[in-house]
């Protein structure tokens, strides 16, 4: 087995994650695909306190773009301009490249009658409904869930107190949409339109039939690729799949030499290299990572790699968070400096940071400098006036 120390396997993930290549002068469609072709995901959510998810990694990889050119990729097909990316359940729900629809259909396969047990028994007590929406969607084209309600003259007062008032008829959708009868052809605001899957996806990526097992072993190859190194459950929560999968597959690739056994330095265990992954001498540049970037959605490897303890505190009361509501960690040539809480205040202008934190050591005029540049580099390219700076943490006083 090799052996590397921690600082290399550092720089190999941030390499690997499009981190310290020079930005393009003018970003692109090509360029944002290039992005999605690195980390191969792009998780969805649906905070929007400064940006929605999807948006964030791009910026934090080339800079201001516009944000048109990732939505022509995912949600518009024209002759000149085929769908790049298309919506499905990969890490969370993410967008991923059309090509690697095929790949999930083992989870479509799981997903029949829904992700969970409640979305079950909304199939079990409605078993026409499916079809029903089916031919809604087949008559009328891409449609909202509402839309689609109202077509089935189902508009009618929703239970007070169920978690998202989600009527049956958007839960059903949501069962077709993960069985893979139904894909995202756009979006309108937040809103997902579902269209057959057929009028979303080429025919030629559909009718690709990948087994369980080819599929399992080719989702690791495209997380090692783009973690460039990382241990077993790293590879394994890219994709959010399961030990019982991952186990034989990596001994298949560590056999056909498509990855390589490491031991790092402070890691606790073993990890694997990607053949390919580069190692930059160095890497240089500043960026904010949104909480959903793909480079520490999984916390764990975050502390592993970067010795950083970071936890979404969202869902926290506001009396017992930490350091914020929204808290976008703050990158420095390769190490994870500082962090900071942000939200976009667009009726005013404003990008707001109540609070800003360095990492031990890293309470510098340096690192000031470096935020402030990068919180600007924000504002502009989401068109805000002003960056208003609180009072919370050792950075703050600084800026």
């Amino acid at each position: 087995m090799q052996r590397m120390n921690a600082a290399t396997a550092r720089r190999i993930a941030l390499a690997a994650q499009g981190f310290g290549k020079r930005r393009p002068a003018k970003p692109n469609r090509r360029a944002v695909l290039d992005v999605v072709a690195r980390t191969r995901l792009l998780q969805l959510d649906s905070v929007s306190a400064v940006v929605r998810a999807h948006y964030a990694p791009v910026f934090s990889r080339i800079g201001p773009y516009d944000r048109s050119l990732l939505e022509g990729a995912a949600w518009s097909d024209s002759p000149r301009a085929r769908r790049g990316l298309v919506e499905y359940w990969a890490h969370e729900a993410a967008l991923i490249p059309v090509a690697d629809w095929p790949l999930m259909r083992w989870r479509m396969a799981e997903y029949q009658n829904g992700r969970w047990s409640g979305m079950r028994k909304v199939v079990e007590r409605n078993p026409t409904l499916g079809k029903d929406i089916l031919d809604v969607v087949t008559e009328v084209g891409a449609a909202s869930a509402g839309e689609i309600e109202r077509h089935l003259e189902l508009d009618k007062p929703r239970p007070k107190g169920t978690w998202w008032n989600l009527s049956d008829t958007k839960m059903i959708c949501e069962q077709l949409f993960a069985a893979g009868e139904l894909s995202i052809a756009r979006r309108s605001g937040f809103t997902r339109l579902y269209d057959l899957t057929e009028r979303v996806v080429p025919a030629d990526v559909r009718d690709r039939d990948i087994t369980e097992d080819d599929a399992v072993r080719e989702l690791l190859r495209r997380s090692s690729r783009a973690l460039g190194i990382g241990t077993e459950t790293d590879l394994r929560d890219y994709y959010r799949l399961n030990r019982r999968q991952t186990a034989p597959a990596i001994a298949d690739l560590v056999d056909a030499g498509e990855l390589i056994p490491v031991d790092v330095d402070g890691w606790d265990t073993p990890a694997y290299l990607h053949p390919e992954a580069s190692t930059p001498r160095k890497i240089t540049g500043a960026a904010l990572l949104c909480p959903f970037d793909p480079l520490i959605f999984f916390r764990p490897r975050t502390q592993r790699i970067f010795d950083f303890h970071y936890r979404i505190e969202i869902y926290t009361p506001e009396p017992k968070r930490v350091h914020g509501y929204y808290v976008f960690p703050f990158l420095l040539d390769g190490r994870l400096v500082g962090r900071v809480d942000l939200r976009a205040e667009r009726g005013s202008g404003r990008l707001l940071a109540p609070g800003a934190f360095a990492e031990p050591g890293y309470a510098t005029a340096e690192t000031a400098d470096a935020l402030r540049g990068a919180l600007r580099e924000m504002a502009d390219w989401l068109e805000l006036d002003d960056v208003v700076v609180g009072e919370r943490g050792d950075l703050a006083p600084l800026l």
